[in-house]
Order: structure tokens, then sequence, then C-alpha cells
């Protein structure tokens, strides 16, 4: 697939954030145009209810109507393939990729986004309770849609026409 506009392809993947109290689980729906993060919300446990809402905030903030064709791409997990989630990709006319082989590499865009949003925000922390990263976590995604992506639209003169979806 050649990505050429927004809102051709999202990626997704779930990845874990460290608390005092145990884990919580960071759900991320990834642009892979402008590389921008589009949904995400943290949820206390891996129900598909985090993947739900990140989902759903990552369709409100579409700017094409249909039938302006998306691909949702994300691996393998159970809450990616539970029928509320496909529900409501099928809903929205939203096409449906998933990885083949369970490696990582199928999904890399996905897991680069999760690695830069836990090594460069912030290496190694460990927050006191789910609050407390939610409150964090909002932060950091605002800072990397709006600084982060600068650097791709700086190397890749090809991207700059993102400006014209409002990106």
């Amino acid at each position: 697939m050649c990505i050429t506009d927004p809102e051709q392809l999202w990626v997704s993947d779930i990845t874990y954030i460290r608390t005092l109290q145990g884990f919580s689980y960071l759900s991320l729906i990834t642009d892979a145009y402008s590389r921008k993060i589009v949904g995400y919300s943290l949820h206390p446990t891996l129900e598909a209810t985090g993947c739900i809402k990140a989902l759903k905030m990552a369709i409100s903030s579409r700017k094409h109507e249909l039938p302006f064709c998306l691909v949702h791409h994300s691996d393998r997990g159970i809450q990616y393939c539970c029928a509320d989630y496909v529900e409501i990709l099928k809903e929205e006319g939203i096409s449906i990729s998933m990885t083949q082989s369970g490696s990582p590499y199928d999904n890399a865009l996905a897991e680069r986004v999760n690695g830069i949003i836990k090594d460069e925000f912030y290496p190694k922390r460990v927050y006191q309770n789910h609050k407390e990263a939610e409150k964090a976590l909002s932060r950091i995604i605002k800072i990397y849609n709006s600084k982060r992506p600068i650097a791709v639209l700086i190397i890749s003169p090809q991207i700059k026409p993102t400006m014209k979806w409002g990106f």
C-alpha cells in the first residue's frame, strides 16, 4: 500500500505503562501518513474497552467523510478481533487489516510509536497510579502530536502536503 494522504491507514497497538499499583494499558491509533496519534486510551485492564475508546476518539477526529477509503491495521490481539471492535470498524466503513505472523515487524510503525512514547518521553518512569499516568500521557501525546512530527515534515518534503488536510 502506497500512503499518499492522511486517513488512508491507521495502525494500532497496545503497550504497558508501569504504575506502583501494577500495569495500565495504553491503546494507540496512529495515522501512518501524518504519524500523529489520532486516538488513545489508558485503561486499567486489557479488556477491549480501552481499544474501543481509542477507536472512537480516532473516528471522531476524522476529517474526511465516507466513502474515503481508510484501512485499520493491528496485530491479532483479542481486543482488535472482538465483535464490538470489528462492528465499529464495519459500521464506519473502515477496512480491517491484521498481521499474519504475529511478528512485531508486521506492525512496525505502531511499535515504533509505542517506543517513542515510552523511551523518549518518560524512560523507565513508574507512575504512582493509573490516574497520574493517564494525566501525564494525555500531556505527552499532545506534545508528541505538536512537536515530534515536525521532524518528519522537515526531513520528508513529500509529506508537506499534509497541511492541506489540516493535520
